[in-house]
This record gives C-alpha cells, structure tokens and sequence, in this order.
C-alpha cells in the first residue's frame, strides 16, 4: 500500500512535466496503462482481452466507466487547478464511498464518520473559496467529481465482490483513453513527451494499481486508507520541490483540515478494535 501510495503521488509532477494538453494526456497515459493491464492479467491468469472483460460482468462494466470517469476527471483537474487542490480534494472519496453505501447498500455509518464529514466538508469549503477568485473552482469540481467516481466504484465492489478489479481497471482505461480521443492532438506528443506518458500510463497508473489491489487484500480498509494518505502529502511536495508550485495560503488551511479530519478518523478506527479487545485480555 504505501509503494501504491508513492506511485500513485508521482501523477502530479508527470503531469507538470509533459507538453501535451490534458485530453491528448489522458488519452495516451490510458492507452500505456491499458495494455500494461491486460498484459499483466494475460500472463497472471492466462486470460485474453476478451475473456478478461468478458469476466468481470456488467457490474464490471458499470466499475470501469466509473474508473473512466475518474481517470478522466483527475488529469483535468490536474490541469485547470493546482496538484495540492487536486490530491486534498481527492482525499474525500472515503467519505462520499460511506455516504453512497449509507443511502445505496443500507450500511451503518457510526456518528464519529458523520462528524469528520462534515468537518472535512468545511475544509472543502475553504480550500474551494481560494479556488473562486483565482479561476481554479472548474480544477477543483474535477477532483471532487473524480473522488466521486472512485466511491461509486467502490460502493460497486462492496456489492458486487466477484468483480475483478484488474480486468476492470483495464477496460476503464480503454474506455477513457477513447472517449479522450476526439479532442485529442495524439501526434502532438514529442519522443519525450511520449517517453513520461508511458511512465505516467505503465508505472504511476499500471503498477500503482496492481501494488494497490494486492495490498488491500493484506490489510483492513481503515490502515489502508491511513497508508494511502502518503499520496495526499507527497504528491504537492514533489511539484513544490522540483516545480516551485507552492500552495496557495487558504489550500493550506483546508487541506490540513480535511487531512486532520481524516487522520483522526482513520487512527480511532484503527484503535477501536484494539480498545475493544483490552477487557477479554485484562
């Protein structure tokens, strides 16, 4: 999880470093990071493209347009706000993955969960009102629709558990470099250019996700959420060392907001059963 998390925190800066404009971008870091996955479940599982897909059903199908999505949702984002903006917002995407399985699976979200919501909804409130005057709120909408993506896809493995989510990933990646195609400029990309977006679709994409799916099969949800913070911090410390990209003043404040509210969240679900244990241990 934490190799996931470092990957995954590279996005920002790769993202910065390209020449290309953001649908040009989104579509060949998909097309590498499509063809990685379905290479790397060929040669895992001996599957072909269409036996993969074929698998995953169409609760499968309905997971990979919502990785499309947000896939889609975080390069523009990425390129209408800043890297901070983009990860702290995205951060949220637990808790909208609660509030959808609240209201959609009927599962019981404890009182501490609804607290820390709504005090990262006022971190978001902050951080969003820097964006208003600097011509960032478009950025900003992006990273929060992606999160909510990503919780709608969530919410559809908790229902549907026998969905692959490698297979998936990989049709999602598909389904988002096509739809990038109109509007993109493909042959617009220098050697260069094409050499970081292979980086961006095989390693931070491909690999984050393959580290990712193995290790949250090792450890629960809440440790996996407070190891997955990692990306949050060091996506914006990479663009700010290498890129001089400094948050604004009021990203600041609502980021350390949301991420305290998160931390403090994840560390009490952490504890719980280890506090609940001491009695029968005593």
């Amino acid at each position: 999880m934490a190799g996931a998390a470092t990957v995954w925190s590279s996005g920002g800066l790769i993202a910065r470093l390209v020449a290309t404009d953001a649908w040009t971008t989104t579509m060949w870091r998909c097309v590498f990071a499509s063809l990685f996955l379905l290479a790397y479940v060929g040669l895992v599982r001996r599957q072909g493209v269409v036996a993969q897909w074929r698998a995953i059903g169409w609760p499968g199908l309905a997971v990979a347009a919502c990785l499309a999505a947000a896939s889609t949702c975080f390069i523009l984002s990425l390129s209408r706000t800043s890297v901070a903006n983009t990860l702290i917002l995205m951060s949220v995407g637990p808790w909208v993955a609660g509030l959808l399985g609240w209201l959609i699976l009927g599962e019981r979200v404890p009182a501490r969960t609804w607290l820390t919501m709504g005090i990262a909804l006022g971190g978001v409130v902050i951080m969003v009102s820097g964006s208003y005057g600097a011509g960032r709120l478009a950025g900003d909408v992006l990273a929060i629709m992606m999160a909510t993506a990503f919780a709608m896809a969530t919410v559809l493995v908790r229902r549907h558990p026998e969905i692959q989510m490698t297979p998936a990933a990989s049709l999602g990646a598909t389904l988002a470099g096509l739809a990038a195609a109109p509007m993109a400029s493909p042959w617009s990309a220098s050697p260069g250019d094409l050499a970081l977006l292979a980086l961006f679709g095989i390693a931070q994409f491909g690999v984050g996700f393959v580290l990712f799916t193995a290790g949250a099969r090792l450890l629960p949800v809440a440790e996996s959420s407070l190891i997955g913070m990692l990306e949050t911090v060091l996506g914006p410390l990479w663009v700010w060392l290498l890129l001089d990209e400094a948050p604004a003043a009021r990203s600041i404040v609502g980021g350390a907001v949301i991420l305290g509210a998160l931390v403090l969240h994840t560390l009490l679900d952490v504890t719980a059963p280890r506090r609940a244990a001491s009695p029968q241990e005593a």
